[in-house]
């Protein structure tokens, strides 16, 4: 080979069993002149009996003109027992060949592969053994970044020593960087090889320089060494000056690998390709020539480009060449089924004419190896035959070389019969016909089956002179190897010229050879401007039922969202228990960064979850999207999917920065578990950082040191939206879910549309925490008419309650839509349908209003109103059409009808309000009916007051109360049904006889016995027992009194105990229910002072009593805006207050005259509402109005004026659109 000898100083050291001879200089040689091209150098080593021989390493120091050197083997003969040793090598130690290294480690191979070559005719090319010479060593692929400090770069030069278990790789000098000419320059990372056989698992690395140069001082961030052949991907993190004159002054530093960052993989095996160019004119290229891999089944390697840089890819590839690259790629099994090859057609002449690609790969067992021979025999070239640039290729030989056990080289060549076959597809493309459908950019497309796919290719040759216009169908043949079911396709484009954006109707793709058709629906924008702003989209075949990449729904099976139920009996079952503990649940964090300059950080944060026993979540990431990193001030959200560690007890908050610059200021941490409705707050205020406080990056929070608020309980569904099979039907708008059931009404929730749910008759499966309402009554789904797309066409939605594993259908079957459709409505409701049983049914209400007979009462305003009930509420209505031309005139009685709502059953309130518009707005009202067709029912809703701004208290919305529900008369008398549920265990029941006494807030019952008699066995192992017994009417029941007794009353002679789950009393008249989990053994006891008490755990109020309680409240609000730079506001506030009893609707806060929320100031506000029970929870939130609309609210105390019961919401948050969240509206808890 040209320029293959050095006159630099050659260096070795041998290693065998017993010992190494220590490095060598090669003095001494048969030929004078040493090293020369093609020449055979002898030299004689005496040294200790080493042993059999394991590896040797040369090098050479690179000093003299010619040093760079092409060694083909080293041969060793050991004198003492007559061995012979060969290290192939057949490389360059060279600094600007290869890869830059003028060192090698070498192992032996058997004589027999070196000899293989030599039975052929002589001039053939001594035997290639890279690949097994690459198999017994372990290629680093090192990747050093230079800080982003002032002069962070040198011009020394600079080494590495990689320290293993077993060895180290001795001093490399890192001369030359794949990426960059000059080195180590100011935040650029450069990349080297190093090669290194047997030196273990790494432990950590030595970094230095020589302190040469002009400005020799080196700032090194980190050192990334990747070995695919291990599998494993280590970070060093350093952060700190290698410089005479700063720092510590050193200018070596040891590096130890950061667990954090540590990436493990499958580890990949080497192939060694050869590539034949053909011999004909302009075959040659310089273009970048990428190949993939495929084994069965569609595993594919990735795409690997076969040079690394311009230099190599003008040496290679030229014509009538054989070029040889030996690459590590990903495991794709023993069988080679097809390969792409390909170019990027790019250079000065990229058109390549490929004759075969030769593929060899050691085999897993046995000594030897199996090539693939893929002919190819054609062009690669835009100007020639059919225009494409990628081919894929199908093996037409496979040759397999072992060693057999008498030392001897077999080879045995087959023919492949059963290669897959080359199919040809038709892909039509429709461009949809809509204003601006049309693009000029570059489309490409990838087809994937089940037996693999196409790669990215380019729909360049179309029968239509100008691709890809409004309305327009574009035909496009591809060859591709045999791809199975086609069952998805990914389309983009480059973005190129001026009219980029596409609207891309459908894509059909025809399989010429089977004749199959593959239909993808698509309807969507692939746009900068428009929908998600994304120009590359996945679409699955029509009627796809697999899982989709953007699929997310990692809670399927049913889940026992309550860590105490029957801890005694899950001791029986300990393999039972390990598979239900292990149940996912949802876990949001909200964090805050501190204010000071330097607080933020571009780390991974991480959070972990310990509960009891140790027993903890694996550290959940909280990855931002989109942002580079947490910024000073800010406040980040994340919901992450952990284990349910039952009671949580600590919380350990990390990041995985190694580096002093890596430093980060922790304000706040919340954590929220829903599904056991509760929220721990941790103020933080402490750095995570090596170099400031106590240097930890990472600290454990107590559950005891934070402030714990309650937050509504949630139960988690699995949800499934169908989207209707019509064009169109798909998406893009914001799309909100309310349900409403027996015990409540669920929060409004926006769902996701995560790139590609939400089209045109696709399924879309997903997990919502919704609050614990269930039976499920009726939903409401409303769109807000915004995006590209903002017509929906909802076929149906399934909801999937995991805890009690009911399934709820909602029918809709029509569009939510301005522009299609019968209803032109955004906004639809759909009774539950459970078991096939409709929840609810259509009714029509017949709304009455009269208008009072007082001076001016009447009103030109706009009036709206909502109905509520058992099963929710109706959404507003607009009073509008009335059979008075004039509405609500003085004495006055307005009718309205609304068919087709669904209806709520018993009514319990209505709200009723108006826009004070028109010249005389205020309005005397002085009641409302509302009749139900379907339960021919009148609810009258009396009021007699004003809705005026200058009259009365000066609202324009009240809440009436149902008339209708007055007070149910106890006649002193009630009764009470217990349900008891013994434990599902051995040993829980009992023969003998219970008690129980229920002690209410009015008063406490008699004992009450429960009998159990031969007749009736009653407390059998996982029974639930029902009794009734008549009482005085008790209030509330706060707790019971459980005792166990013997039948006959005599003394108890054995020890024996019964073991209670749960007892549920409902007071009959009103139908409150009140649950008593006990979990506990009741002795057996003759004596009646012998019991045990239970607090009541869970209330759930019925809508009677609930109605019952609805009346008119005057509470007292008190506003405090923080004392901070600019936290007052001018916008208008808008509060809404949730409780036990229902909302109280948005309202604003005003005062005449009055310069409200002002810095460090207090407003009182009085509002008058309906009975709200318990307050739960308020919502806060202002329009962004005036001039500095940012406000800091520090807190607000609610006291109900009847009771004197006083709720603080505290916040200590901004609303402001340019601070932390940017957020307007906060939710808020109480602080009891």
């Amino acid at each position: 080979m040209l320029g293959a000898g050095t006159d630099a100083s050659v260096y070795i050291n041998i290693y065998g069993e017993m010992g190494d001879t220590g490095e060598r200089k090669l003095r001494k040689s048969n030929h004078l002149n040493k090293f020369e091209r093609g020449q055979e150098d002898v030299f004689t080593i005496t040294g200790m009996d080493l042993g059999p021989l394991k590896k040797l390493r040369i090098r050479h120091d690179n000093k003299q003109a010619n040093a760079a050197w092409y060694l083909d083997r080293v041969e060793i003969f050991d004198t003492k027992d007559e061995t012979m040793y060969f290290f192939p090598c057949q490389r360059w130690l060279a600094v600007d060949e290869d890869d830059g290294q003028l060192g090698r480690e070498l192992v032996p191979v058997d004589e027999a592969f070196m000899k293989r070559d030599e039975d052929e005719e002589e001039e053939s090319s001594p035997a290639q053994l890279g690949l097994e010479q690459k198999a017994m060593s372990t290629t680093f692929t090192m990747r050093v970044k230079t800080g982003e400090k002032k002069k962070a770069g040198t011009d020394a030069n600079v080494y590495a020593i990689l320290y293993g278990t077993k060895d180290d790789t001795g001093i490399i000098n890192l001369k030359a960087s794949k990426n960059y000419r000059n080195k180590f320059e100011l935040g650029l990372i450069d990349e080297f090889t190093i090669e290194a056989v047997d030196i273990g698992k790494l432990k950590r690395i030595r970094i230095g320089h020589d302190n040469a140069g002009v400005s020799p001082g080196w700032f090194l961030d980190w050192v990334e060494i990747d070995a695919p052949s291990l599998g494993q991907l280590l970070r060093f993190p350093c952060g700190r000056w290698l410089d005479k004159g700063k720092d510590d002054g050193a200018i070596v530093r040891d590096l130890y690998p950061n667990e954090l960052q540590t990436v493990l993989y499958t580890p990949f095996v080497p192939y060694e390709i050869k590539i034949f160019t053909s011999d004909i004119f302009a075959a040659g290229t310089d273009a970048d020539v990428f190949i993939v891999l495929y084994g069965q089944n569609g595993v594919c390697s990735s795409q690997k480009s076969l040079c690394v840089n311009k230099r190599e890819r003008r040496m290679y590839f030229e014509r009538g060449a054989e070029d040889m690259f030996i690459i590590e790629l990903e495991d794709i099994g023993d069988i080679i089924e097809k390969i792409r090859i390909g170019h990027d057609n790019r250079g000065v002449n990229p058109g390549w004419h490929l004759d075969r690609v030769e593929i060899r790969r050691l085999l897993r067992k046995g000594k030897g190896s199996e090539t693939a021979i893929f002919p190819c025999e054609g062009w690669l070239a835009r100007s020639e035959e059919d225009g494409e640039t990628i081919r894929e290729l199908v093996p037409s030989d496979i040759i397999v070389e072992k060693l057999s056990r008498d030392g001897t080289l077999k080879v045995i060549e087959t023919e492949v019969d059963d290669a897959l076959e080359i199919h040809t597809y038709i892909v039509t493309v429709t461009t949809g016909d809509v204003y601006g459908a049309g693009t000029d950019a570059n489309v490409f497309i990838t087809l994937y089956g089940d037996m693999g796919d196409t790669g990215e290719r380019k729909l360049s040759k179309s029968e239509n002179g100008n691709k890809f216009e409004r309305g327009s169908v574009d035909t496009f043949t591809l060859e591709a190897v045999d791809l199975g079911q086609v069952f998805k396709i990914r389309v983009r484009h480059d973005n190129s010229m001026l009219s980029a954006d596409w609207y891309l109707e459908q894509v059909e793709v025809l399989d010429q050879d089977t004749e199959e058709v593959f239909l993808f629906l698509c309807e969507r924008w692939l746009s900068r401007k428009k929908e998600d702003k994304r120009i590359d989209r996945v679409f699955y075949v029509k009627g796809y039922e697999g899982e989709r990449e953007t699929a997310f729904c990692p809670i399927k099976k049913v889940t026992n969202l309550d860590s105490n139920m029957n801890k005694k009996n899950k001791k029986r079952h300990s393999e039972e228990e390990e598979a239900e503990e292990g149940s996912l649940i949802p876990y949001h964090f909200s964090v805050t960064t501190g204010w000071d300059r330097d607080a933020g950080t571009s780390s991974r944060v991480y959070v972990i979850i310990i509960g009891k026993k140790n027993k903890k979540t694996d550290r959940l990431w909280l990855d931002l999207d989109g942002k580079n990193g947490f910024l000073p001030g800010s406040l980040d959200y994340f919901t992450c999917y952990g284990t349910d560690v039952g009671d949580i007890k600590k919380v350990e908050l990390g990041h995985d920065g190694a580096t002093p610059e890596s430093c980060w200021l922790v304000e706040e941490l919340t954590v929220d578990v829903p599904t056991k409705a509760v929220r721990y707050m941790f103020p933080c205020k402490c750095w995570l950082a090596k170099d400031r406080g106590d240097g930890l990056t990472a600290r454990f929070f107590d559950v005891q040191d934070a402030e714990t608020v309650n937050i509504p309980q949630k139960v988690i569904y699995e949800v499934t939206v169908i989207t209707g099979d019509v064009q169109h039907a798909g998406t893009d708008t914001q799309i909100y879910m309310t349900v409403f059931g027996v015990y409540g009404t669920s929060e409004e929730m926006l769902l996701p549309k995560l790139e590609d749910r939400f089209e045109r008759g696709q399924k879309d499966t997903f997990n919502l925490e919704i609050e614990d309402i269930a039976p499920l009554r009726k939903m409401r789904m409303r769109v807000d008419g915004s995006g590209s797309r903002p017509d929906w066409f909802l076929d149906k939605i399934e909801l999937h309650n995991l805890q009690t594993d009911e399934v709820a259908l909602f029918m809709y079957e029509e569009w939510l839509s301005r522009s299609y459709g019968p209803k032109r409505t955004l906004i639809c409701e759909m009774p539950a349908v459970i078991n096939d049983e409709e929840m609810v049914e259509l009714t029509t209400y017949t709304v009455s209003v009269k208008t009072s007979d007082v001076t001016a009462a009447g009103t030109d305003a706009n009036v709206w109103m909502i109905i509520f009930g058992e099963n929710g509420e109706t959404g507003t209505l607009t009073l509008k059409e009335s059979n008075n031309t004039n509405k609500f005139e003085r004495k006055q009685t307005d009718t309205f009808r609304f068919a087709d709502i669904l209806s709520l059953g018993e009514l319990s309130k209505v709200r009723i309000w108006h826009d004070n518009s028109g010249l005389a707005a205020g309005w005397h009202l002085e009641y409302v009916d509302v009749h139900d067709d379907i339960l021919g029912k009148k609810f009258r809703f009396q009021c007699d007051r004003w809705l005026a701004k200058n009259e009365d208290d000066g609202q324009i919305m009240r809440e009436l109360a149902c008339a209708n529900n007055d007070a149910v008369d106890f006649d002193e008398k009630t009764k009470y049904e217990i349900l008891v549920t013994t434990a599902d265990m051995d040993d829980a029941e009992t023969k003998e006889n219970a008690w129980i006494v229920l002690e209410g807030k009015k008063g406490r019952s008699k004992e009450f016995v429960m009998e159990n008699s031969t007749k009736k066995k009653r407390f059998l192992q996982g029974a639930t027992d029902r009794f009734e017994f008549s009482s005085k009417e008790l209030g509330d029941i706060a707790s019971i009194c459980l005792g166990h007794i013997p039948k006959d009353g005599k003394k108890v002679k054995v020890e024996a105990s019964w073991f209670v789950e749960v007892v549920v009393v409902t007071e009959k008249e009103l139908g409150n229910k009140y649950i008593f989990r006990c979990d506990a053994a009741i002795p057996l006891s003759s004596k009646r002072d012998e019991f045990q008490t239970f607090e009541c755990s869970k209330f759930i109020e019925s809508f009677t009593s609930k109605a019952q309680s609805l009346i008119p409240v005057k509470y007292e609000l008190i506003v405090i805006t923080g004392d901070e730079k600019g936290a007052g506001t001018d916008a208008n506030v808008f509060i809404t207050i949730f409780g036990s009893n229902g909302d109280s609707g948005q309202r604003q806060l005003t005062k005449k005259f009055q310069n409200l929320f002002e810095r460090g100031k207090t407003n009182r506000f009085i509002l008058e509402l309906l009975d709200l029970g318990d307050l739960l929870r308020m919502h806060v939130e202002h329009d962004n109005s005036g001039l500095s609309p940012g406000w800091l609210l520090s807190r607000i105390e609610i006291t109900n004026t009847a009771n004197a019961v006083t709720t603080i919401f505290i916040c200590g948050k901004w609303l402001d659109k340019n601070k932390a969240d940017g957020r307007i509206k906060r939710v808020i808890y109480p602080k009891y």
